[in-house]
């Protein structure tokens, strides 16, 4: 019998834990100071084992990511496939195992109506994230952006549901206009990154532009308000480069979970087209992988039974 087969329950609300009031509230503190000054690189796992390991590594904040959990789940990265509920999920089995803060992908709130943004919203927040993102995207390819006035009411709602709840999660609004093929994609998401701003957005987000000279406009758009870049492939610029620019944030979005479909697909095709096992030169050993969760499972197990023993 494997001595580590007990399974382990990831959240553990009560007075003391990860999962705790108490320790959301610290972490959300701890993340707004992060977006104070400086710059810092927040990864996005797709699974528990990616967020211990890259909480191990020294991140000091981690996001979700809607698409490298799709496609673990055998989904498209869409709204319609990955649901508000099984997105919820993910996002709550994040917060509960780690110990950082966590900030959701939250797609575009999974409604369209302010109102379904900021029930949905409540819920996410009820997850134990310290921040959430709400996009402008329609999903609908002939009308790929909510119309300005629309996506800014959505904006403001997702504000007063936080707001209503106390619990101090920051609220970043994306502005899609790069992804959906905007013909002025750099001037619209100026405007509408201001407006998002206007209407209680902490941090503000348009994903898609690699330029120095774009991602500079951005920042000095919504000054004194932190700007999150995209990395998603390797543009040459270094986070030193970025953090130069005036960036205060940087996430991956699904980039590291597309690098480990990058070895799975390659060692995959080599296997069934060439009968070759070339795809398993330079792997990380299993020893290093499995020597890394013992220690992290003993770790959390010493944890729970500290947390269970403390008085209340």
């Amino acid at each position: 019998m494997n001595t580590f087969e007990q399974p382990m329950t990831t959240h553990r609300m009560g007075t003391g834990g990860r999962g705790s009031l108490e320790n959301f509230r610290a972490r959300r503190l701890a993340f707004r100071a992060l977006h104070e000054a400086g710059c810092f690189v927040i990864p996005n796992p797709w699974d528990v084992g990616s967020a211990r390991y890259l909480q191990q590594l020294g991140f000091t904040a981690l996001a979700t990511t809607s698409a490298g959990f799709a496609f673990s789940q055998g989904l498209p990265d869409s709204e319609g496939a990955l649901t508000c509920e099984r997105n919820l999920a993910y996002i709550a089995d994040i917060a509960g195992a780690v110990d950082v803060p966590v900030n959701a992908d939250f797609a575009s709130g999974y409604g369209a109506s302010p109102q379904d943004v900021a029930d949905n919203v409540t819920r996410c927040i009820a997850a134990g994230v310290a921040g959430l993102s709400i996009e402008d995207a329609t999903g609908d390819p002939s009308s790929p952006l909510y119309e300005l006035p629309l996506a800014v009411e959505r904006v403001r709602a997702a504000r007063e549901a936080i707001d209503q709840s106390r619990a101090d999660v920051l609220l970043t609004a994306r502005a899609e206009c790069f992804l959906v093929g905007h013909h002025d994609a750099l001037r619209e998401s100026v405007r509408r990154l201001q407006a998002f701003a206007e209407a209680g957005a902490d941090v503000l987000f348009a994903p898609g532009p690699h330029d120095p000279t774009a991602i500079k406009a951005l920042v000095d758009a919504v000054r004194p308000k932190p700007i999150n870049v995209l990395v998603v492939r390797d543009s040459g610029l270094s986070v030193a480069d970025i953090a130069a620019l005036g960036v205060r944030r940087i996430s991956v979005g699904g980039a590291l979970a597309l690098a480990a479909w990058t070895g799975f697909t390659h060692a995959a095709q080599k296997l069934k087209s060439e009968g070759s096992f070339a795809g398993f030169a330079s792997l990380v050993s299993y020893a290093d992988i499995n020597g890394f969760f013992v220690t992290d499972y003993r770790t959390r197990q010493s944890d729970g039974r500290r947390s269970a023993e403390s008085p209340s």
